[in-house]
């Protein structure tokens, strides 16, 4: 998730919906999807998304639930799912997986004593990305011809890296290491209420009087998925001391420190392993029975939790597409 202390580096506004319009947006499918996902296990009864066989589809769910967010402001999403994951974040998966095995025994605990409310929000918390969500989630884009890009690493990567590449417009993620990674312009808050928040690269660096080499370097110092920081550094510190030293190198140096692996981390973000294979259309032509009957026959999802967001969905692509030719 990168680290949050970013935020006060970078350079944020709000910006209305009707200036995005016409946009197309990378969204890093993970960060996205997770958010709907533990929203609506917080909120909706499990039989709504539980089959018959028991497994889970909540992700349905919530796609019908957020996805009319970008066709009801004429944006077409292109989903960036990842890939591997680099072998340097294992101890950030570690640790995330230890979290989740906490709350599970937190919400056995929380069941045999009754207390709805712990356990709906317990539930939240130990979701995960199963192998049954990432088929269903792709199953239901593809019904909806929604774009969806295979990443071959980190899919925020990939989605910066199209950003750069002028294919998309904006990367849509919460997750402040887009900037570490270069996209030019960032939309957070697109699983929230009211207008996104955009985050742009280039007056980020021009504020701080940085390199991107440096914003990285910065970045570095104070600790990302890959590495800790160094203790007592934080945002206004690694910026000052990158300035002063020109580069984490001279500002390790110069501290008598060391960060394991800092070369291999900077490339990390500054030379990610992406793909250029890829290719999507703008206008979405969605095939909404397919995707009714996908959803609601086929895995067995409660009709009254999806269909205020069908029609969503079906209002929205029908007025965008009547307004292209007006």
């Amino acid at each position: 998730m990168g680290n949050a202390d970013l935020r006060q580096l970078a350079v944020l506004e709000d910006v209305p919906f009707e200036e995005l319009g016409g946009s197309v947006v990378a969204v890093d499918a993970h960060n996205w999807l997770y958010r709907y996902l533990t929203t609506t296990v917080k909120f909706t009864r499990d039989s709504a998304y539980t089959t018959a066989d028991g497994e889970e589809v909540a992700n349905l769910i919530g796609l019908v639930q957020g996805l009319p967010k970008f066709f009801e402001h004429d944006l077409t999403p292109v989903f960036v799912f990842d890939g591997g994951v680099t072998d340097l974040k294992d101890d950030e998966v570690e640790e995330r997986r230890e979290q989740r095995e906490r709350y599970e025994e937190q919400l056995e605990e929380a069941k045999e004593a009754g207390d709805r409310t712990r356990i709906a929000t317990l539930q939240s918390r130990t979701q995960r990305l199963t192998d049954t969500i990432q088929e269903t989630t792709r199953g239901l884009l593809e019904r909806l011809d929604v774009p969806v890009v295979e990443a071959p690493a980190e899919g925020e990567a990939q989605a910066a890296y199209m950003a750069r590449q002028g294919d998309v417009d904006y990367v849509g993620t919460e997750d402040y290491d887009a900037l570490l990674l270069g996209a030019p312009y960032t939309l957070r808050q697109l699983t929230s209420k009211g207008n996104p928040e955009l985050m742009d690269f280039e007056a980020t660096l021009e504020k701080h009087e940085l390199t991107w080499e440096q914003l990285v370097d910065v970045g570095i110092l104070m600790g990302t998925d890959f590495n800790d920081g160094i203790s007592g550094v934080g945002p206004k510190t690694a910026v000052k001391l990158v300035r002063e030293h020109g580069d984490l190198w001279a500002v390790l140096d110069e501290r008598g420190e060391h960060i394991e692996h800092a070369d291999v981390i900077r490339d990390l973000f500054l030379d990610p392993d992406v793909t250029d294979d890829y290719d999507f259309d703008r206008d979405i032509d969605p095939d909404m029975a397919a995707a009714r009957e996908y959803v609601t026959e086929e895995w067995e999802v409660a009709a009254d939790e999806v269909e205020t967001g069908f029609e969503r969905i079906e209002a929205s692509v029908v007025q965008t597409g009547l307004d292209r030719w007006t």
